[in-house]
């Protein structure tokens, strides 16, 4: 089969497109025909290497896993013996740790979901980890319940995008952070007020806002807290990209934010996606119920993944890149 893979780390030129050996699978894993895949930073972080703390987990000198990807979407060609959820022929949406930018991949059953009726795979591809990222920042961190004033910032981006619907879905009411070009965007997300951040800044109102979620990673604590109540909630988003070698200024806020939280009356509270069955679940039923729709910006094919990566590093994509196969 086709792949994307990388013998070392590096820039996006570090990628190529190789006939590989089609994956085995063992008794809770599901063989799956990708048919579409998302990007997001952590494949930029583990194509880079960088922090060098992540080559913990992904191999010290080069990639333990070559092949590049972790959102699908696509189609059940096998299953292993102890699987009961899936069998050949179902269109499933998930995450794969082996690597998703790939005519096929395998994954443990608890990885996978069936994927939402209403979606093209391109679309489903765009959920996973964004909108599972999401849903913690907005229904575990956030708390968010109706009536809350919620401030998303970096709301047009993949994760941001995913939290200005969600957090309209529990009923909060929502102001989205993004640039001028983006603001009909967001809007269109469903946010009920827009700030510039070229021109304003997010303590605009004081602090009334009840949950603020944070992607963007270039604030600091003080301005962050400013605009929250006194027992209001802020939310740090994973996967900024870093600029340090080991940490970012933006990971090492959210090593500080719990503990920092210790002696404020705010929670702040550092997000990172759990990649869970149940949570694709929720995310289907908020998509089939018309509450949730992936904003996908951009997509390219398998050959051309290098130029996704390229895209949504520098290209300030509106909602989620996607890579279909």
């Amino acid at each position: 089969m086709k792949a994307i893979v990388q013998d070392t780390y590096g820039p996006a030129d570090v990628l190529r497109l190789r006939d590989v050996d089609r994956p085995t699978i063992g008794d809770g894993d599901v063989l799956v025909q990708v048919r579409a895949a998302g990007v997001d930073p952590g494949v930029w972080i583990f194509m880079t290497g960088r922090p060098y703390l992540a080559r913990l987990a992904s191999g010290l000198r080069r990639p333990r896993v070559p092949v590049r990807g972790r959102d699908l979407a696509g189609v059940v060609t096998a299953v292993g013996a102890r699987v009961t959820r899936f069998r050949p022929g179902d269109e499933v949406y998930g995450t794969s740790l082996r690597g998703s930018y790939a005519e096929f991949t395998s994954t443990p059953e608890r990885r996978l979901a069936r994927k939402p009726a209403n979606l093209s795979f391109a679309q489903a591809a765009a959920v996973p980890v964004s909108g599972m990222t999401a849903l913690r920042a907005v229904r575990d961190s956030g708390e968010v319940r109706p009536g809350h004033r919620v401030l998303v910032i970096g709301a047009s981006g993949g994760v941001g995008s995913h939290a200005v619907q969600i957090a309209k879905a529990y009923g909060a009411t929502v102001t989205g952070v993004c640039a001028p070009a983006r603001a009909d965007v967001v809007r269109a997300l469903g946010a009920d007020d827009v700030l510039d951040y070229t021109r304003e800044e997010i303590d605009r109102d004081g602090p009334v806002y009840d949950v603020v979620i944070d992607t963007g990673g270039d604030r600091p604590f003080s301005l962050l807290r400013r605009a929250l109540t006194p027992r209001g909630t802020l939310a740090l988003v994973g996967g900024a990209y870093t600029k340090g070698p080991l940490l970012s200024g933006y990971d090492r806020q959210m090593v500080r934010a719990p503990l920092l939280s210790l002696f404020v009356g705010q929670r702040l509270r550092s997000v990172s996606a759990m990649e869970r069955t149940e949570d694709l679940d929720t995310l289907r039923e908020l998509i089939e119920a018309g509450a949730l729709t992936p904003a996908v910006d951009r997509s390219y094919p398998l050959a051309e993944a290098a130029h996704a990566i390229r895209h949504l590093r520098e290209g300030h994509p509106a909602g989620k890149v996607v890579v279909t196969i």
